[in-house]
């Protein structure tokens, strides 16, 4: 390491200049006060230089190899199972990540209101909301508003070429303010005369397949600072009603990103990038969660997405695959208990050894051609290291065009090949055959996980043990104007979950119903 000067040291690590700024008393205070050291922003600071590599992979996960498709008799056998682990009083967490804000739903609206015409593009996508504008659930309160704002209904606005004010009433602040408030508390779903929130769909849904045998529906939902008031507010107004209809207690806790997962941001020629002052740090994306994911106090947890909710007629489909999922994990999780007692107790033989290879390769899709040089004891130690892990079973959706990461098998740190979830930024664009791989992949990753994060003896997993730290990603971003470039922690069911059990099983499209723009709300399965 050689100083340059009073506030800048360079390092050369394989031939590559990083330039570190030294830190000052008030940047210390600050790293501080966020609980974050030195040594982390230094980290940070070289993998903006380095980047992150992309990851090895062996294929695309495919139906009849590496992704499950379970028979009608093995779903039944599924559900029975995690029917019996909840009347074993077996604990369940429902887990859902609510901090994101709505205003990507909005863009298209945005873009209108800050326009300069009334009218509408036709067949754009504000177009289309305005023509069936009735039929979204928001629309009573979208009505009142209006009336406040203007004095006049919807229909009336529209009739006069005021679309402007009707779809400012939906986003600005004077209005719904829907731009700004999180996708949990907007209104997604009506049923006559009453509506529900994302948020509301979410505790339903909870309460029809993961109620304890003594009736507690658990959730954790993950908030944003500026907006854990008003989910407070919004549970407070809805639970007591909702216990007393279902017949179930909630108990509901909710938790922020922490400030120590926060990243620092760099200019773009990688020193610190600064506001008024202050070094700018910036949240370090979903896969931060894996901190708060890791305070879960219950065995099971369930994961998903706060906007992939449907209404109850549309329900029965999500609730039968959450079952089959749930199942399958305790299946797995049945027999790493079973191979991990015969293991520490040292009662098995080469045969039994040989069905733990066998549970390996065909259940958890692990492979390793080291096994095949290993004497029994070491054989037996390396089975043991691979079976004691988290464990995850994740539904995967048939690829039909919608977003997500996809399903892969990728080779680890130690040589060893395993089901993992990737993103594109984590697959080498120059490589040919992986190319071929993300052409003729047939799944995507719909976010629809069930996790055991508990070992055999009933032990909490410290899952930060768990996570790859060198599948996050570097992003260019802006601020006032200014270029930027932000970092990216592996993301939460990506890199976070690298060194777990995988599982993937193919479940049905319909389980899948994300809203990512407010004309999503319009598809049949939100109606």
């Amino acid at each position: 390491m050689v100083i340059i000067g009073k506030n800048l040291y360079l390092c050369k690590r394989n031939n590559q200049k990083i330039y570190y700024y030294m830190f000052t008393n008030e940047d210390l205070k600050q790293l501080a006060s966020k609980g974050i050291s030195q040594e982390q922003v230094k980290d940070q600071l070289e993998r903006f230089v380095t980047g992150f590599p992309y990851l090895r992979l062996s294929d695309s996960a495919k139906l009849g190899k590496s992704i499950f498709g379970l028979s009608t008799e093995e779903e039944e056998q599924a559900i029975a199972r995690w029917h019996q682990y909840l009347s074993d009083n077996g604990k369940v967490t429902k887990f859902v990540p609510a901090s994101g804000a709505a205003s990507r739903m909005f863009k298209a609206l945005f873009a209108f209101v800050d326009g300069d015409t009334d009218t509408p593009k036709p067949g754009s996508d504000v177009d289309k909301l305005l023509k069936d504008i009735h039929e979204i659930a928001f629309f009573p309160e979208l009505e009142a508003t209006c009336k406040r704002l203007y004095g006049e209904g919807v229909d009336t606005l529209i009739a006069k070429g005021e679309c402007r004010k009707v779809i400012g009433a939906i986003v600005k602040p004077e209005g719904m303010n829907y731009g700004n408030l999180p996708k949990g508390l907007l209104t997604f779903h009506s049923y006559g005369d009453t509506t529900r929130t994302a948020i509301e769909e979410q505790l339903v849904e909870g309460a029809q397949y993961a109620t304890s045998a003594d009736g507690t529906v658990r959730l954790h939902f993950t908030v944003s600072t500026n907006h854990r008031e008003l989910f407070a507010a919004k549970l407070a107004a809805v639970v007591p009603a909702m216990e007393k209809k279902l017949g179930v207690k909630y108990d509901i806790s909710m938790s922020e990103q922490k400030p120590s997962t926060d990243t620092i941001a760099v200019n773009l020629d990688g020193t610190p990038f600064r506001e008024n002052g202050e070094l700018l740090f910036r949240p370090g994306g979903h896969g931060a969660l894996i901190q708060n994911l890791n305070d879960i106090q219950t065995p099971v947890v369930f994961i998903k997405n706060i906007d992939n909710v449907v209404p109850d007629a549309h329900r029965a489909p999500t609730l039968r695959y959450k079952k089959v999922l749930a199942g399958r994990l305790i299946e797995i999780h049945d027999r790493i208990a079973l191979y991990l007692d015969m293991l520490n107790t040292g009662k098995y033989d080469i045969e039994d050894l040989r069905r733990m290879i066998a549970f390996l390769h065909d259940e958890l899709c692990v492979r390793d051609e080291k096994m095949k040089h290993m004497e029994d004891s070491e054989l037996a130690l390396y089975i043991k290291a691979k079976l004691n892990r988290p464990i995850r079973v994740c539904g995967m959706v048939r690829n039909e065009g919608e977003p997500g990461g996809g399903p892969y098998i990728a080779y680890n740190r130690d040589g060893s090949s395993s089901p993992q979830i990737l993103e594109s930024t984590q697959i080498d664009p120059a490589n040919e055959a992986y190319k071929e791989m993300v052409a003729t992949s047939s799944h995507f990753n719909p976010v629809d996980l069930v996790c055991y994060i508990d070992d055999v003896e009933g032990k909490k997993f410290d899952l930060l043990k768990y996570v790859d730290p060198d599948t996050g990603f570097i992003s260019s971003k802006s601020l006032h104007g200014k270029d930027l470039k932000a970092l990216e922690l592996p993301g939460l069911w990506n890199g976070a979950m690298s060194d777990w059990n995988t599982v993937f099983v193919e479940v049905p499209a319909e389980t899948f119903n994300p809203v990512k723009t407010v004309n999503d709300l319009l598809r049949p399965a939100h109606r």
